[in-house]
This record gives structure tokens, sequence and C-alpha cells, in this order.
């Protein structure tokens, strides 16, 4: 338990840091700007997807829904991969929080390794796997021009931005990524605690073996960018390389059973192998050039300075911060798991007419939800369908619950292009 609060204390500001400025960018950040730059198979449509997702503070199980629907909407399936690959990597609050622990190279490396594995993902997508499935925007809803938005975040005031701010940064986002930043902890505490100082040693006059094993790890795993952090730099403490260490925060977050199989769903196996071998070669080279071109004690010198942080105690403010950010935690997850299950609707009409102009209210069974982000772009892909009038989605439940007049097989095939399963209650 203490190497797990040696950590968390460490961490605890720049976390709370980060979740803040999490939230500023999804209140006052339109939405326009993440689609209307996307479409087109070329080079400017990839590099805008990788600048977009880099600072988005979106998990793994986030960007997979996020990503689909910007696709639906037009994204070709180079930005969509550039997307997929540059989003669950970084965002604001992982950059900050690695440079908390693993100090300013780390934090900067990261992001820079980031956007060029996306680039080149996404370049490759747009040549070699750009045949596929055509991107279907006939039945597409037009949606907000950016000076709408933007005149909307104006009218809506100050007060309730922020609020909209406080809401997403300290719950939403908390109730997403709590469990994988808990998780992520505990298990460096295990490697702490288990692991042989001297593990990976064995290791050290082969850094293309250390990687290998690193991405067996990694690739099928899901890991969150800021979960992943302390597992990296406990496997450091017990001598992982600098690079290796690299790939499993690239490899990690970027990629895991459930991405790389709904880019072969929605996007083709052409496309999900280019992706998995954008971030595979990605992550290699650049470990690599750590481990072999850059000074080393540029990555081992802040986790030197942690250890003495920690053996002369915590400041005040730290401790506080800490306090603070367990708190939040602990609100966010009770709601996220202990909330009660919603009464499932029922409908308005019994259909006994077979009329489908009538309005009803119908409950659907969606699998594959694990965040708000996933609640959010569900509901999104059902309220643009016509005859829509209402939908509400229960992540505890995984019920979507729509009223309107709007035909089953429509709900879904919107849902199912997003990447999800939708069955509908009897």
């Amino acid at each position: 338990m203490k190497e797990i609060f040696e950590l968390v204390n460490e961490m605890s500001p720049y976390l709370l840091l980060g979740f803040l400025l999490a939230g500023v960018m999804h209140v006052f950040v339109p939405s326009t700007l993440y689609s209307r730059y996307l479409s087109g198979g070329n080079f400017r449509s990839v590099l805008c997807s990788a600048l977009f997702g880099i600072p988005l503070p979106l998990c793994s199980c986030g960007t997979i829904p996020t990503a689909m629907s910007l696709h639906r909407e037009g994204a070709s399936k180079g930005a969509t991969v550039s997307f997929l690959i540059a989003t669950p990597q970084t965002g604001v609050d992982s950059i900050i929080a690695t440079y908390s622990l693993m100090g300013l190279p780390f934090a900067i490396v990261r992001p820079v390794a980031a956007l060029f594995t996306a680039i080149f993902g996404g370049l490759m997508v747009n040549r070699f796997a750009s045949e596929g499935r055509k991107v279907q925007t006939q039945t597409k809803v037009e949606g907000k021009t950016l000076r709408e938005e933007m005149g909307e975040i104006m009218r809506r005031g100050w007060g309730r931005n922020l609020w909209g701010v406080l809401k997403y940064a300290f719950f939403d986002m908390m109730q997403d990524i709590g469990k994988w930043l808990v998780t992520g902890l505990i298990v460096a505490g295990l490697i702490t605690v288990f692991v042989p100082d001297t593990f990976f040693a064995t290791f050290q006059d082969n850094t293309l073996l250390s990687i290998a094993l690193v991405l067996a790890f990694a690739i099928p795993m899901y890991l969150c960018a800021t979960g992943s952090i302390p597992i990296a730099v406990a496997l450091m403490l017990k001598g992982l390389s600098p690079g290796a260490a690299l790939v499993l925060l690239m490899a990690g977050p970027a990629s895991n059973a459930a991405s790389m199989l709904v880019v072969s769903k929605v996007l083709g196996r052409k496309t999900m192998l280019f992706y998995l071998l954008s971030i595979i070669g990605g992550a290699t080279v650049f470990a690599l050039g750590i481990d072999y071109l850059l000074p080393q004690e540029w990555f081992t010198a802040p986790l030197k300075q942690l250890h003495t942080c920690c053996a002369d105690g915590s400041s005040a403010f730290n401790i506080g911060a800490t306090i603070v950010l367990g708190l939040l935690l602990i609100n966010a997850l009770v709601w996220r798991y202990a909330v009660k299950k919603s009464d499932e609707g029922s409908c308005e009409c019994d259909g006994s007419c077979g009329c489908a102009s009538h309005t009803q209210t119908a409950v659907y069974r969606v699998s594959g939800m694990s965040c708000n982000h996933c609640r959010t772009n569900v509901e999104k892909a059902i309220s643009q369908i016509e005859g829509v009038e209402s939908v509400s989605v229960d992540l505890s439940t995984e019920t979507a619950t729509v009223t309107g007049t709007a035909c089953e097989d429509e709900i879904r095939q919107a849902v199912e292009s997003i990447g999800f399963k939708i069955t509908r209650n009897n």
C-alpha cells in the first residue's frame, strides 16, 4: 500500500489539473472542429485528425465510438485510423500525469511518437486500404456550423459553462477512467512488491526481446493512457529500459482486442492490419531511438528524483490533493457502479394496430458501452434518426430507451455502425 500511496501522492496535483483542462476542452472547444477537417483521403485530413486527437481526453473505449461516428459523418478511413491511434495514447490529462511521474523528456516524446505513428498509419490506410466500404453520408443529418456552436457556448453563460467543466472533469471523466486508474496503481504496487529488482536485468542486452515481451502484454489488454503511467514507472524501477516503457505507454492505450474487432468490422480487415502494424512499428522505432540514440539519464533521472521525494516525505499540498482526488474517485465510482437500475420503458402503443406512425417507447439492450463517451455517441447516433423524438441511454443498465416512430432496423443500423451491438428487449 505504501508504494501505491507514494505514486498517487506524486501524481494527484497533476491529475487534478489534467482533469480540469480536459473539462475546459470539452466545454469550450466546439465538436464541429473535430469533423469538418477530417474528410478526404489526403495528408491534411490525416494530420488534422492526429493533431485533434492528441490533446483530447478520451480513453480507448471512448475513442472507438467517437472515431466510428466521425467516419460515419464523412471522415476518411485514413483520418479515422489516425484518430484511433493518436487519441488514446495521450490526452491533456495523461501528458501532465506523465510529466509528474516520468519527467519532461517522456512528456515530450510521448505525444510526438503518437503524432508520427498516427500520421504514418493514416497515410498507409489511405494508400493501400481505401477501397473498402464507402461512407454512407446520404442519411447524415446536417449538423451545426462552427459559428452556431460558438454562439451556443456564449449563450450558456459562464455559470453553466463552469458547471459543465467541473461536471465533466471531476464526475464524467472520473467515472470513465477511475476504474482503470485504480487498476493501474494496484498493478504498479504489485509489481513493486513482487517483481525482483533484477528481473529485467536479463534483458538489458536484448532490447528487441524486451520490446516484444511488452508488446505481447500490451496489445491485447486494455490500458488507460493515465493508468499505464504508474505501471511503466514500476517496471522501469525494476530495470525495464526507457524505450520498452514507452512501448507500454504507446501500444497499451492505442490497441486492445475490442478496438481491433471494431476496426476490422467497420473499416475492414486490411485497415485493421495497417492500424495494428502502425502501432507496433511506431512503438518499436521510437523505443529503439530512445534506447540507442538519446541519453538514458534524460529518462531515468526523474525516477531517481521521485524516489528521493518519496523518501523525504510529502508536502501538505500533495497530501491535500491526494485526499481530494481520492474523494472524487470514490464519488464517481459509487455513482458509476452502485447506481440503481432505472425502470425500463414500455410501449405507449401496444402495436396491435400495426401502424408505424404511432409513437411508442421501446427499450433496447446495447452491448459494448464502457464509458460516458460511449453513451454520448450512442445517444447521438440514435437521435439523428428521422422519427426519433427522444432517446435516453443508461450506462449502468446498458439500455437505450427510444421514443418516437423510428424503425427498429434503422436504430439497429445506426448503433452497429459505430461499433456496438443492440437488441430490443421483449
